[in-house]
């Protein structure tokens, strides 16, 4: 097992991988992997009364992880594939499930409504209702966006984002109206992306796949495949934008190269934006995208394919990105938040990931822009959100059909 970061970063779990993709070893340097093997399961305290959902699943034993002793508290379950969530203002849930529902959750955990006036989504694949984000005012002007996967006629799809007003009662959607599509649409359906996530600025960071068959484009600027996007709420275009005045280039473009971005957060700090992103076999991937740069795919990978074969030309090149740390074999991630709260203080700072097939919480430890290693709490579960909540505690989603919102708080909390 290899998570590293490329040769010439600091930290921990150096690795240098040969042109073939095969790779070396991470040497002498500790492996961060090592630590989720080395967890303890010790005995929990009696714990505070919780929801009704909480006393059917149990709650997990308390673990070390991440400098801290947590447990993992089930919040709710009978979820189908939950996707994403978002919270609002009062303190009620907002959970998008993939096969196209836009649920309302109490403080309690009980599912209270499915919100009406939800767009028509392809749930197929990969594909499906996906992330819900509030505006940044949206305590004035009630607004929320989703992504997902819109039919665009026949068998083609393509990820959009559309904007809608949320009713007072928080179970109805009005004057919904779509304000980016993803072009070319396509007929397969997976790697969709997609991620939003809001700048300081108030413009809107969408994430997009490169669609599987079409990984090609990833490098092709007169596409949005495989690209990352900024765009105003409206949908309009930003004056700044890197690519607004480049000939031939979709001007919504802030980077390229992609291959399926599933996880995207601000750092609170600086503003700057962080992603996590699915290799293939290997090569899944950290970046903080900066304006107009390239990150490679499918010219350089840190992955094989699924048939073993090479990908491109190796995993590196001029002109092209090197991510701040990749995952070999691939973890899946999904899903991603930086920690700011106070309940759990040696989270603060760092950048969590859920992973899929790695069936974990993963803290992707960080010292400013420098990424050290990583540490995993493993869970036997598909994590495939992550956020952080009004709590303080880190509050998950599982991707199963009667899927589940965990939070993992410290021992001693109630």
């Amino acid at each position: 097992m290899r998570a590293c970061a490329p040769a010439g970063a600091e930290g921990i779990g150096v690795s240098r991988r040969g042109k073939d993709g095969s790779g070396a070893s991470c040497g002498s340097v500790q492996k961060i992997a090592a630590l989720a093997v080395a967890l303890l399961v010790l005995t929990v305290g009696a714990a505070a009364p919780l929801p009704a959902a909480a006393q059917a699943s149990g709650v997990s034993a308390a673990q070390p992880f991440a400098g801290a002793r947590v447990r993992v508290v089930p919040f709710a379950s009978g979820l189908d594939h939950p996707w994403a969530m978002a919270f609002l203002p009062d303190g009620r849930l907002l959970v998008t499930e993939r096969p196209g529902r836009l649920r309302l959750l109490d403080q309690w955990g009980k599912i209270i409504a499915t919100v009406s006036g939800v767009p028509e989504v392809v749930a197929e694949g990969q594909g499906g209702l996906l992330d819900v984000a509030l505006d940044p005012d949206f305590a004035r002007n009630r607004y929320i966006y989703l992504s997902y996967a819109e039919p665009r006629g026949g068998r083609m799809a393509a990820t959009a984002v559309a904007r809608a007003w949320l009713s007072p009662d928080a179970t109805q959607l009005r004057d919904l109206s779509v304000i980016f599509r993803q072009e070319p649409a396509w007929t397969g359906r997976n790697h969709f992306g997609s991620r939003l996530a809001f700048a300081p600025d108030g413009t809107l960071f969408v994430t997009l796949g490169d669609r599987f068959d079409l990984r090609t484009r990833a490098q092709d600027l007169s596409t949005t495949v495989g690209k990352i996007v900024r765009i105003n709420t409206d949908g309009s275009i930003p004056a700044d934008n890197p690519l607004r005045n480049r000939s031939g280039a979709r001007p919504e473009i802030y980077s390229y190269g992609h291959r399926n971005v599933q996880g995207a957060a601000i750092e609170p700090a600086s503003g700057q934006l962080w992603t996590v992103e699915h290799g293939a076999r290997g090569g899944d991937e950290v970046n903080a995208p900066r304006p107009g740069l390239n990150y490679g795919w499918p010219v350089i990978s840190y992955g094989r394919d699924y048939s073993g074969a090479k990908i491109g030309e190796g995993t590196e090149k001029v002109g092209m990105e090197q991510p701040l740390f990749y995952w070999d074999p691939s973890i899946a991630p999904s899903g991603a938040a930086f920690y700011t709260a106070d309940l759990l203080p040696t989270f603060k700072g760092h950048l969590f990931i859920g992973a899929l097939a790695g069936e974990a919480l993963v803290e992707v430890k960080l010292r400013g822009s420098v990424v050290l290693g990583e540490e995993r709490l493993p869970l036997g579960k598909r994590i495939r959100d992550v956020r952080q909540g009004p709590d303080g505690a880190l509050w998950l989603a599982t991707d199963a059909e009667d899927g589940e919102i965990l939070r993992v708080v410290p021992v001693a909390d109630k």
